[in-house]
């Protein structure tokens, strides 16, 4: 999978360029922002902050907090409050393309950070939807692109049901506008993939983004080992794109990709098959053939368990497996599952079970 994400930022600032120039001898300061209660002037400073905001957690591999920057545009015209949102712009966008995909940095919401693709789909959303305030108040028509809001939406919006129009949908799921079968927004976050870390590997959750291309037979944007994705974690994409497109999908709930600590490649996939229901989850995996044997399966499956079971709504996990898989029945027996002493759908298959 092609990493778009400076690409797509650049874009989103051209379009939002673009359009404010054409009002730059407004008064922003004396017009709110559309349903903000920001003026136009504070938005675009507050775009410009983000971005170097963004560039600055990135770059400093920031892990606990928020780099501190400020820019000082104060008594900045507009012109030069949209120059700085290029120069910002421009900031991130190099330390994008300069980041390992596997560096995360410091993000609150909601499990603590992000990596490069979040923040570029956070500066695409930054940019979009402050651009569409901005427009609102001065009484400006704003389109992006298709293209741009489904970046924002298959990266950082994986829990809202998508829908033909992306940038109606990015608006509602914002609070900024009505979809007609849908509940109005008034609370909204973003929500980055999950990262669940082991002595040797690393759980990366597989966004909408990433699940389409492995269901197409692309590389999900994982450096994978020599023998490359099993068939089964390509249907386990198509599983979790089923949920995303009907609005089921939970990232805590989805699938991870194993990737390996010493070399940053990917050796298999693991997950639930949905959300818990009446306390009890399901769990699947594969490795591809280079990466059996040297108990990475075992490893994730104990992290994957432990951290679900600490969670309120799971009482027990289970995996269903065919009797005659050895080695699998091997691997959730090292990880504490045991026989449930009930069949699976067939006669063919085992239940193991694992409670809290």
């Amino acid at each position: 999978m092609r990493d778009m994400g400076a690409e797509r930022l650049e874009e989103a600032v051209a379009s939002c360029v673009a359009l404010l120039r054409t009002a730059e001898d407004r008064d922003w300061e004396g017009t709110g922002a559309g349903r903000l209660e920001w003026s136009c002037r504070r938005t675009a400073l507050h775009m410009a902050e983000a971005l170097m905001r963004y560039s600055g957690q990135l770059a400093a591999r920031a892990r606990e907090r928020y780099v501190p920057f400020a820019l000082p545009l104060d008594d900045a015209a507009n012109g030069e409050l949209l120059r700085a949102v290029e120069t910002t712009q421009r900031l991130l966008c190099a330390v994008i393309r300069t980041t390992p995909d596997d560096v995360r940095a410091f993000h609150p919401y909601p499990f603590g950070s992000a990596n490069r693709d979040g923040f570029a789909a956070m500066g695409v959303a930054e940019v979009l939807l402050h651009t569409h305030d901005i427009a609102e108040g001065l009484g400006l028509t704003y389109e992006p692109s298709a293209e741009l809001p489904e970046f924002v939406l298959t990266r950082i919006f994986p829990h809202v049901r998508p829908d033909t129009d992306h940038w109606r949908t990015l608006l509602w799921a914002t609070g900024r506008g009505d979809l007609p079968d849908r509940a109005p927004v008034t609370d909204w976050h973003g929500n980055h993939n999950l990262v669940i870390p082991t002595e040797r590997l690393t759980l990366q959750g597989v966004t909408p983004a990433a699940a389409a291309d492995l269901g197409a037979g692309g590389d999900g944007g994982f450096d994978w080992v020599d023998s490359g994705p099993f068939q089964g974690t390509r249907e386990a994409a198509g599983m979790l794109l089923k949920a995303y497109e009907a609005g089921v999908h939970r990232p805590e709930w989805g699938v991870f990709v194993l990737v390996r600590r010493e070399d940053g490649r990917a050796v298999g996939c693991m997950g639930f098959h949905g959300t818990p229901e009446e306390g009890r989850a399901e769990v699947g995996y594969d490795l591809s053939e280079d990466a059996r044997g040297h108990g990475y399966a075992t490893e994730a499956l104990r992290a994957l368990s432990d951290r679900a079971l600490a969670r309120d709504e799971v009482t027990a996990l289970i995996a269903v497996i065919d009797h005659d898989n050895t080695p699998s029945r091997a691997v959730v027996s090292r990880a504490g599952f045991v026989e449930a002493g009930e069949p699976g759908d067939n006669e063919d298959e085992v239940v193991y079970e694992r409670r809290g």
